[in-house]
């Protein structure tokens, strides 16, 4: 395999990842989609940054996309895609804590 085609193969599997932590994070940092009970500045300081969200997100979604491909054996089965949006969701739940809304 040439240098080419693995760097192919390696974007096309981080792609949807990626995709999807940016959409995550990038939504739930929209005012008026997140309820607080707290609400206004107390609410966006006890965030995390949009960077450390991404950053977790990200690596979650590249676990399960692992996880996929190992179980089933070649990735893109509709099954990992919604195992990792599961998975972005939840983390993103943790992390805006949102077992306090």
């Amino acid at each position: 395999m040439t240098f080419y085609l693995l760097t192919n193969h390696l974007l096309n599997f981080v792609a949807p990842a990626a995709f999807l932590a940016l959409l995550m994070v990038g939504l739930s940092s929209l005012p008026g989609l997140s309820k607080s009970k707290t609400g206004g500045k107390a609410a966006r300081l006890s965030r995390p940054s949009w960077r450390w969200q991404l950053t977790l997100v990200f690596a979650a979604n590249l676990l399960v996309t692992a996880g996929g491909l190992v179980f089933f054996g070649h990735d893109g089965k509709l099954l990992t895609y919604a195992a990792m949006a599961l998975a972005a969701a939840l983390v993103q739940w943790l992390l805006l804590r949102g077992w306090k809304v």
